[in-house]
């Protein structure tokens, strides 16, 4: 038995002057049996009278909000009339509407949680940018959330009614999307994605609103608000309590433990970005407590622990301490420092910290950089060197 029908659950059209592609966005979807809203977002082109004789409802916002805010006033709408749900499709056309019933049968198994319809950007008119945008959209989920969604940036998305309004949302634009991922798993709520198709016109033929400079701008700020509070002790707010799962404590069993560490967040990128971690912490003046630190920031970036602590044991004094002092001196006098005396090593202890600081914020990225960068190559030649020799071995 069905928990979402159907019937309980919006095709929600957000749009904003893309009058030429709406049309069809919206008669595919009523034609698959959808009820569908289009949420107007302050349009200046002839959307209404494009829209004259579909057979839609239309809520339209007296000025240009952005896309997140109008997917919240969408919600607001189908919660007042009963929609336990809503499944939003872009404007563009780009997105197949009658493709929404994949969404829904994800729903079935994971409700109420957030469903993805995850772009197969497998065209040769697929942007590069889009691509890179994309991927690099998904670094910053996982490091925030932990989880890892093959499409973030993707607007084809099922979102329960009452639990998208319940979540604590501060962006209003294209940075929406993102935002409402990580803070939906902070809150325990489980996420999925499904494939669908996606349809990239040739150049110059896509319209987009995405604002290079704007936009990125915005992202990067909710980016670095999101890590900030991943890395902030206080829990989050949950409103759906995760079932307690027994058969994940290994604390009572060491060797599991162990086993268990080593292999969490063990694809080659992330290892590499555990190592980078663990150079760039090393590096700093984090005396005595470098390893608790470590440890802590690599639990709330979910990155492994074990790469990370192992890593930052090339920072160990004397190399890489002297190093940093010495970037940190020649930032501050702009000359070495070539004085070894009781002056310069202990008077001056004080001084030789905050060098020792101002260099590692130099020396602890750029070798960091190195060593993830060999901390990659390793891997990737090891595990394909090893998945070769397993296969000749399994064929002989």
């Amino acid at each position: 038995m069905s928990v979402l029908a159907k019937t309980e659950t919006l095709v929600l059209i957000p749009v904003y002057n893309h009058a030429s592609k709406l049309r069809k966005v919206v008669d595919g979807a009523v034609k698959a049996g959808w009820d569908v809203l289009v949420v107007n977002d302050g349009s200046t082109d002839d959307i209404l009278i494009k829209l004259q004789g579909a057979f839609c409802k239309i809520l339209t916002l007296p000025v240009n909000k952005g896309k997140g805010a109008a997917i919240l006033a969408g919600a607001k709408w189908a919660k007042e009339r009963g929609y336990q749900a809503i499944i939003t499709v872009d404007a563009d056309g780009q997105l197949n509407p009658e493709e929404a019933y994949l969404l829904l049968a994800a729903a079935q198994e994971n409700w109420p949680g957030i469903i993805i319809g995850a772009r197969k950007m497998d065209q040769e008119t697929v942007p590069k940018a889009s691509i890179f945008g994309r991927n690099f959209s998904n670094f910053w989920v996982r490091l925030e959330s932990g989880l890892d969604i093959p499409d973030t940036q993707s607007g084809y998305r099922l979102y329960p009614v009452l639990k998208l309004l319940a979540l604590p949302i501060h962006t209003k634009r294209y940075d929406f999307e993102v935002e409402v991922v990580v803070r939906a798993a902070w809150a325990g709520l489980p996420i999925k994605s499904v494939d669908v198709s996606v349809d990239y016109p040739a150049k110059g033929e896509r319209i987009t609103h995405f604002h290079q400079i704007k936009d990125n701008f915005r992202l990067t700020k909710l980016h670095t608000k999101l890590v900030l509070r991943a890395l902030n002790p206080m829990p989050h707010k949950k409103i759906k309590k995760k079932r307690f799962d027994k058969s994940s404590i290994s604390i009572l069993h060491p060797i599991k433990l162990i086993k268990q560490l080593c292999r969490e967040y063990d694809s080659t990128f992330q290892l590499s970005i555990a190592a980078w971690l663990g150079i760039f912490l090393g590096a700093l003046p984090l005396i005595a407590i470098h390893t608790v630190v470590i440890i802590y920031v690599s639990h709330k970036l979910h990155l492994n622990k074990i790469a990370s602590v192992a890593s930052s044991q090339l920072c160990a004094p004397p190399i890489v301490p002297i190093l940093c002092i010495q970037v940190g001196y020649l930032m501050r006098t702009g000359s070495f420092l070539t004085e070894i005396s009781r002056e310069t090593l202990i008077l001056e202890l004080h001084q030789r910290l905050w060098e020792w600081f101002l260099g590692s914020l130099i020396v602890g990225p750029v070798l960091g950089v190195l060593v993830a960068f060999v901390t990659y190559c390793s891997l990737y030649w090891l595990r394909r060197n090893i998945s070769g020799t397993t296969c000749e071995q399994s064929e002989t």
